[in-house]
């Protein structure tokens, strides 16, 4: 007997992955109704704000999932299990192609203007974001990755060091750094 879709969203990201293996369509859906805004906003940072090839990757990543659900250890966590996947199909991605450097990037659309009080706000926000985006661009690739996975997508630095295959103390020398080079290129919107 198939559960209903709204059984499955008390489900823990493991418990899913179990009931995807056992064929239950639902759970895949909820899986990648939590994980696919995350997943995409840190495939997109990654890869230069490139949106079709971050949806392509975003797709092949939940492709993966949905046949092959055995190749997940239950037994482990699943969001560091997903952000590795992510990370390791971007870097598959950098690999096959030469990353180039100062690629456009265009404003975020998510930001409306609602009213003239906002007008301000709203145009700071969208410079300083515009201006964090340039400069994300600009950091080699371990360091944008472990400043993406830190301080955008909300990992810890113990998630940070088991996705990337290296210690804590790298991801910390790498944050320190990432932050202070960002710090020194944004200091005119006045953030230290």
């Amino acid at each position: 007997m198939r559960l209903l879709k709204a059984e499955f969203k008390a489900y823990s990201d493991e418990q899913l992955m179990l009931a995807i293996s056992h064929g239950e369509k639902p759970a895949f859906d909820e899986l990648y109704h939590r994980y696919a805004d995350k997943l995409y906003g840190y495939i997109l940072k990654m890869l230069w704000y490139n949106e079709v090839r971050a949806q392509d990757l975003l797709q092949d990543l939940f492709t993966k999932i949905i046949r092959q659900p055995q190749l997940f250890d239950t037994s482990k966590n699943f969001k560091t299990w997903i952000y590795t996947i992510a990370s390791n199909l971007c870097k598959n991605e950098f690999k096959r192609n030469e990353v180039r450097k100062n690629t456009h990037n265009g404003l975020d659309h998510r930001y409306n203007i609602a009213s003239e009080d906002n007008l301000d706000n709203t145009i700071n926000d969208l410079e300083f974001m515009e201006a964090l985006q340039r400069e994300l661009t600009k950091l080699d690739e371990k360091h944008r990755e472990v400043f993406v996975l830190k301080h955008i997508d909300g990992l810890s630095i113990k998630e940070i060091a088991e996705i990337m295959s290296i210690n804590e103390g790298t991801v910390k020398s790498r944050l320190f750094y990432a932050i202070k080079k960002l710090a020194e290129e944004l200091k005119m919107f006045e953030l230290v």
